[in-house]
């Protein structure tokens, strides 16, 4: 039988966050009515879609000097980048990167997919190795 899929209402998703020690505020820049979800030294941007249910605005990231970093792959190691900043991946960044955002999937109602759940999944993957390859 196949499962049926419940969608939380955005405001839903507001109060279970705030039950589970999330940190949520509202956005410094973006679009308007954007909130900010913060735990664990991390971060990610959420507002309310058309339908009434969560949609991920900016990515879960590290927070450096207030931004949200990306976590690059560049083959022999993890950085994590903002627009003006990019120092090396630590272990307690990735796992806390990892555990964010699991956590905000589980209290959002998204769907956590296997690949994500075994690790931390970079947003961008650049080898050097390869560059100029064509």
């Amino acid at each position: 039988m196949a499962k049926k899929i419940l969608v939380r209402s955005f405001q839903d998703v507001l109060s279970a966050l705030g039950t589970q020690h999330f940190d949520v505020a509202p956005a410094s820049q973006g679009s308007r009515g954007a909130f900010q979800v913060r735990k664990y030294g991390c971060a990610a941007e959420i507002a309310q879609a058309k339908d009434g249910s969560v949609e991920l605005i900016a990515k879960p990231g590290w927070l450096l000097n207030g931004q949200i970093a990306r976590l690059v792959d560049k083959g022999y190691q993890k950085f994590l980048k903002t627009s003006t900043l990019e120092i090396p991946a630590t272990a307690d960044a990735l796992k806390a990167i990892h555990t964010f955002s699991e956590e905000l999937k589980q209290a959002s109602g998204g769907t956590s997919l296997f690949n994500e759940s075994l690790g931390t999944t970079s947003d961008r993957y650049v080898y050097d190795r390869v560059a100029g390859r064509e």
